[in-house]
């Protein structure tokens, strides 16, 4: 019976989000093409996924990855590297290769994701604060959007080195921001007379929609390889793209300013970042229908849902609201039980690094922690909200899916 009533409500989800899906298949097609382009244009051959060691001096794996990743994501100059070991960490070497003592960051999106607040604004751990430099955190407003009368005093009255947007919502209730938003930002920033850095924090939204913001006026975008680029394949790493000028400089900031981007060897091969890159268009699309599939039977169910369903989607997170913790918790852990890796494991929230409250996370990926896999984290504090990500076939979402209601909504 349970199994006969999720089926039924998964059904009726597949047959409501038809136009979505068809959107998403497109958007995918047209990504998948731009990539091949981009793989084509640059000659992609076996040599470029062998191995290399000691300085790395002559590298062309690495030197064409990132001219691939420049390619497609409509850069000048992209730094793609294993030795970049999370988003935050990609961040933090773009913060610190950019920004200098006595410069000031203006965040038009609100407050950035837990980990980057050490980063920013932290006390005698290297921060930039501790180097000087400082910040503005501008709230958004009630609607979720920026508040640009604020920022056009901020922008006018006081001297300002980079503007910060984060594309997706984070540990926050609202939508992350679409390309054509993000491109509206940049145009209202330039029009204040700015002349520095647009820098967006760009993970969770690579290959969702059909440009990028590089795209649309943006000059440096930042991201994870376990997320979207990586398409489930990549081991680790994180990418930077943008201006020559700015990709430069934080070349100098990950290896050092005499050597910049001429160094770094990789013992393991390129194969999997080249291979990951390339099938990122399709995987995300998968990781899109997972998520709204999840949402819209959730909805079905009474939980608000984060983009509403219906809504055309910016990144691959999906907010999902609970009435208490025990049902977040009990959510999170059914995630983990539909996993392929370490399905037996009980989730406990625990003192994560660089998070202020304890946080639940499943995650029984093949990469671990890889958020384009099938995976939902949450912080242990209210409005109570699980964060779902997910997966790398929607197969496997749909099988979810269905374990995750029979187990949790329709218990007899």
């Amino acid at each position: 019976m349970k199994g006969t009533e999720a089926d039924r409500m998964i059904a009726a989800a597949e047959k409501r989000l038809l136009k979505e899906f068809r959107k998403i298949d497109e958007i995918a097609l047209f990504n998948q093409e731009k990539v091949l382009k981009a793989f084509q244009a640059e000659g992609i051959a076996l040599r470029h996924f062998n191995p290399s060691t000691g300085y790395g001096y002559g590298d062309e794996g690495r030197t064409a990855l990132g001219r691939v990743y420049a390619r497609a994501f409509g850069a000048e100059r992209a730094i793609v590297s294993p030795a970049i070991l999370s988003g935050t960490h990609a961040l933090t070497i773009a913060l610190f290769g950019l920004l200098r003592p006595n410069d000031k960051v203006l965040f038009l999106t609100g407050e950035p994701y837990d980990t980057l607040r050490g980063v920013v604004d932290g006390e005698g751990n290297g921060s930039l604060k501790d180097f000087g430099v400082t910040h503005v955190y501008l709230p958004l407003l009630e609607n979720g959007k920026p508040d640009y009368d604020s920022a056009e005093s901020i922008l006018h009255l006081e001297k300002v080195s980079m503007v910060y947007i984060q594309r997706s919502r984070g540990y926050e209730l609202r939508d992350a921001f679409s390309v054509d938003e993000i491109g509206e930002m940049c145009e209202f920033i330039r029009g204040c007379g700015f002349q520095g850095c647009i820098f967006v924090d760009n993970c969770y939204g690579e290959f969702v929609e059909t440009r990028e913001p590089l795209e649309v006026g943006a000059d440096m975008i930042v991201g994870s390889l376990i997320k979207n680029p990586g398409g489930g394949i990549a081991p680790t790493g994180g990418y930077l793209a943008g201006k020559e000028k700015y990709v430069k400089a934080c070349e100098n900031r990950l290896t050092a300013p005499s050597v910049g981007g001429e160094i770094g060897s990789y013992a393991a091969g390129y194969r999997a970042y080249f291979e990951g890159f390339f099938l990122s268009p399709h995987v995300t699309a998968q990781a899109l229908k997972g998520g709204l599939l999840i949402g819209a039977c959730m909805e079905a169910l009474g939980f608000e849902n984060y983009p509403p369903i219906g809504k055309p989607l910016a990144d691959i997170t999906r907010a999902i609201r609970f009435d208490s913790e025990k049902q977040l918790t009990e959510f999170i852990r059914a995630v983990q039980r539909c996993s392929p890796v370490d399905s037996f494991a009980a989730c406990e929230a625990w003192d994560m690094p660089g998070y202020d409250c304890k946080v639940i996370m499943a995650a029984g990926t093949f990469v671990e922690g890889a958020s384009i896999e099938l995976s939902a984290d949450a912080p242990i504090r209210k409005p109570y909200t699980a964060y779902f990500q997910g997966g790398l076939t929607y197969e496997h979402c749909k099988l979810a899916c269905r374990e995750i209601l029979n187990q949790l909504f329709l218990q007899e």
